[in-house]
């Protein structure tokens, strides 16, 4: 049973999401002043702070398996440095194929200093609303991870969410590790939202 102070602060999260969603939208020319309330209230009492999204391919391994996983994202009304955190497990939109998307860890954020392991290259800065994502998987060489090794910084509007819970069979699921920052203000959401009876349903394995 969910306490009610999990309950305040799972509202509190919904209320951050709904203002931030809707002045943005205000900010975009999508809505006026007389609608701004509206979109508030809507995005605060319809729908959810989570989605489920299908997972497979070993670049994440351990973290979610070779066979795939089910996985619970957290929607963010925007990737900025204040809602995601290095170390967070990232869902984001493919920067080579625009109808994909990929789950990474996010490695690194704006004002990052990046060096290579091979002298040859450069050190570089990472720019404003920018960031490096990597695989979990070490053992994968960096075309086959397919992160920013190979494609380079992406931008933070490339991500769509962040990954809280991840089910790789009936018996085999849990919370995803992030950073310490994101798990404290996930953890009101993922008692509120979690239904891993649904999340079986929609497993493909």
């Amino acid at each position: 049973m969910v306490s009610v102070s999990t309950w305040f602060r799972y509202i509190a999260n919904k209320l951050d999401y709904s203002v931030s969603l809707s002045y943005k939208s205000y900010k975009g020319g999508l809505i006026n002043d007389k609608e701004v309330i509206d979109s508030v209230w809507k995005n605060l009492f319809q729908g959810k702070l989570t989605f489920l999204h299908w997972n497979k391919g070993q670049e994440m391994a351990p973290t979610i398996g070779d066979q795939g996983g089910t996985l619970l994202v957290r929607k963010l009304p925007a990737a900025d440095p204040m809602r995601v955190f290095v170390g967070d497990v990232v869902l984001l939109k493919d920067p080579e194929k625009s109808d994909n998307f990929l789950v990474r860890r996010l490695a690194a954020i704006e004002g990052y200093e990046m060096a290579s392991t091979d002298e040859k290259d450069e050190p570089f800065v990472i720019d404003k609303d920018e960031c490096w994502v990597l695989a979990d998987n070490e053992k994968l060489k960096a075309k086959e991870a397919n992160d920013s090794r190979n494609f380079g910084p992406i931008s933070m509007t490339s991500i769509v969410g962040r990954v809280i819970y991840c089910l790789q069979t009936a018996v085999d699921h849990g919370p995803v590790q992030n950073s310490h920052f994101s798990t404290r203000k996930d953890t009101p959401v993922l008692e509120v939202e979690l239904d891993v009876e649904e999340m079986a349903k929609h497993h493909k394995a």
